[in-house]
């Protein structure tokens, strides 16, 4: 069970250990409150509703070298209520914030990314989790963030 945050529902939050590890690696933490920021697995379902309402042409995808120690890594595919799988995103944030999330379970690539120059500089289990993200969405990655610099950027 989520603990119900006050800034609202945040279903692929992750409360523990693994929330610590992608906020102190990911440096998430507000510029000037120095507040932690709330972190959590992707969550496909809300990429493809906010998708099916901006009609994207390419994603860019950030901080990809945050994820380069993990040995597994979850993505949200989707979610149910009271026991019965949703079509999709629910519209009533109530529903939202007592919504069971379900995984997809991908393996972790335990190398750097930092420094790659190109899509297939990436370790393979790197390659698949953004190909696993461009299939489930039907939108291509254009962009992939490996590191802090202007020059770690990936452009496919």
């Amino acid at each position: 069970m989520r603990l119900i945050s006050p800034s609202g529902p945040f279903p692929t939050e992750q409360l523990n250990d693994v929330g610590e590890k992608l906020q102190s690696v990911g440096h998430e933490v507000g510029v000037t409150t120095g507040r932690k920021r709330r972190c959590g697995w992707l969550d496909l379902v809300v990429l493809k509703h906010s998708h099916a309402c901006n009609d994207y042409t390419s994603l860019n995808l950030t901080k990809l070298d945050v994820l380069d120690d993990f040995e597994e890594l979850k993505v949200a595919t989707s979610y149910s209520y009271n026991g019965q799988k949703l079509d999709g995103f629910p519209a009533n944030p109530e529903v939202l914030d007592k919504v069971e999330v379900h995984y997809e379970t991908l393996p972790g690539w335990k190398k750097p990314t930092t420094g790659a120059k190109s899509f297939y500089d990436l370790p393979s289990q790197a390659r698949k989790y953004i190909e696993f993200i461009e299939t489930f969405t039907g939108i291509k990655v254009k962009w992939i963030g490996v590191g802090p610099a202007r020059d770690h950027m990936i452009t496919r």
